[in-house]
């Protein structure tokens, strides 16, 4: 009889904890607190505060910056075939509808009354260092809103680095483009950049 009345109290006590820990005194978000000079429960940061992983000291990498405060001249990430499929994918995705997916500023909601922004072709943007295109799309420019909250660095610089490569399509003397890939292009085919010569002539061969 004592073991299970020692039992039933220990239980009443847990109990008893989990509600108090349930029901403790909180404050939801954006409740007022007359404990506080400003009314308001949330505390603002302390200056200089930064959230953990997002001490974000390179400014190359996460603001388009060299070491004198100019734009970068060249990207602060490797790029490859990785790299620029990614920037395909997310330009189509946030780019396209303005600038078109051939970044000659003739997107679908320009066709609409939308302002037309430069063509990425024009010989001055072409010429512009990469760490503005960053900047722009971090900032927002003119009419274009930030896209910061959207677009994360790394994928920032997969689209400054497909950009690049747009204008590249435009603007480069074919005859350094690779023979076996030249070929296939003025033939009309589909090629992969980053097919080697071994796997052209093996998929040439398998047609």
């Amino acid at each position: 009889m004592k073991t299970r009345s020692a039992f039933l109290f220990a239980l009443l006590v847990l109990a008893t904890g989990c509600t108090d820990m349930k029901d403790q005194a909180r404050f939801e978000p954006l409740e007022s607190s007359a404990f506080f000079k400003n009314q308001q429960s949330a505390r603002p940061l302390l200056e200089r505060t930064v959230a953990r992983g997002f001490l974000r000291e390179d400014d190359a990498m996460y603001r388009g910056l060299a070491a004198d405060g100019s734009f970068v001249q060249t990207l602060p990430v490797e790029v490859n075939a990785k790299l620029l499929a990614r920037g395909q994918e997310r330009f189509n995705i946030f780019c396209s509808p303005c600038h078109s997916r051939t970044g000659n500023g003739r997107g679908m909601i320009v066709q609409r009354g939308y302002k037309e922004p430069t063509s990425f072709h024009d010989a001055r943007l072409r010429a512009t260092a990469p760490g503005y295109y960053f900047d722009v799309i971090t900032n927002g420019f003119g009419v274009m809103s930030s896209y910061a909250s959207q677009v994360p660095p790394d994928d920032r610089w997969a689209i400054v680095a497909y950009i690049r490569a747009l204008q590249l399509s435009q603007h480069t003397d074919v005859t350094l483009i690779a023979p076996y890939i030249r070929s296939r292009l003025e033939a009309g085919e589909v090629v992969d950049p980053a097919m080697s010569v071994e796997e052209a002539h093996d998929e040439h061969d398998g047609h």
